[in-house]
């Protein structure tokens, strides 16, 4: 049984350097460089599917670009997944996009989540 009603929370996304952070997010709003979120768009990802079906659970969601404007967002290299309607900011997953990344001004990042595996599958 998952700890969330992943199918009615917030699920937002945190860019994060350091994979140590990981476990921090549920103690502090997730801010893991100088600028923040400051020039980010939205980081609410939109659940489109959130079934199970013999006995195998997954959860579907809607691709998400980020656009940084402004500014500069970075370095990064871990998007983490969190519950933003738990007290707690719980953790439900994270990528790792293999080296550091910074969105510079007017730069986009598109998380192309899986429509066919989901973006969380637990057997």
């Amino acid at each position: 049984m998952l700890p969330h009603l992943i199918n009615s929370v917030v699920i937002r996304c945190a860019l994060e350097h350091d994979p140590a952070n990981h476990i921090l997010i549920a103690a502090n709003t997730p801010d893991v460089f100088a600028s923040g979120y400051t020039f980010l768009s939205s980081r609410v990802i939109t659940t489109t599917a959130s079934d199970q079906t013999a006995g195998t659970y997954k959860l579907v969601l809607q691709d998400l670009t980020l656009t940084s404007t402004g500014g500069a967002t970075g370095p990064f290299r871990y998007i983490a997944l969190y519950n933003d309607s738990s007290v707690s900011n719980s953790l439900l997953g994270f990528y790792d996009y293999g080296s550091n990344l910074t969105l510079n001004d007017g730069e986009s990042l598109t998380i192309d989540f899986s429509e066919v595996n989901g973006a969380l599958t637990i057997a």
